[in-house]
């Protein structure tokens, strides 16, 4: 059995797609995993599979929920090696000891073409830097995310994948998970 982290994009966000983790745990049950668990409301999944093709789980795991809820949910799916990868290479090290920076990682749901990179590489960032590392992105933001131009939906369409963000302590708790 593998263990997987899904990440939800887009839900329990200002009072749109709510989302109860209960249910979500039973909902990922349903879709066969094992050993579910949740972490926060923004829709961190924790489970095991026997399947080791992630692209299968994570089709299976958007239609299971589109099928529950009604509407379509983005899934950026992560092993916990991949996590533990992340954490790893965090090129902001030394930064993040200071209280006054946040920093965030974007998920992506694929590598993106690298001329897109360049692309994004060259916007002023209005004092955030960020670090683009294969499918991921770390964002050290200033103020916070909610002043950062790096939003998903910024960051969707520049790279055109699909993207979701979590906060440097949430990624280090789900690894704990």
């Amino acid at each position: 059995m593998t263990t997987y982290i899904a990440f939800l994009r887009g839900i329990n966000v200002s009072e749109q797609k709510i989302i109860k983790m209960v249910e979500l745990k039973k909902m990922f049950e349903t879709i066969g995993f094992k050993n579910v668990r949740t972490y926060i409301q923004s829709g961190n999944v924790v489970f095991e599979s026997a399947s080791s093709n992630s692209e299968i789980i994570c089709k299976n795991t958007e239609n299971g929920l589109q099928a529950s809820l009604g509407y379509k949910v983005t899934v950026i799916l992560r092993t916990t090696k991949e996590i533990e990868d992340i954490i790893k290479n965090n090129p902001f090290k030394t930064e993040i000891k200071n209280e006054d920076f946040k920093l965030y990682v974007t998920m992506l749901s694929g590598s993106p073409e690298k001329a897109k990179i360049k692309e994004l590489e060259s916007i002023d960032s209005t004092g955030d830097e960020f670090i683009c590392k294969c499918r991921e992105i770390y964002i050290l933001c200033k103020k916070g995310y909610s002043d950062t131009i790096f939003s998903n939906n910024f960051i969707e369409k520049k790279l055109g994948v699909r993207a979701t963000s979590r906060n440097w302590n949430t990624m280090n708790k789900i690894l704990a998970i």
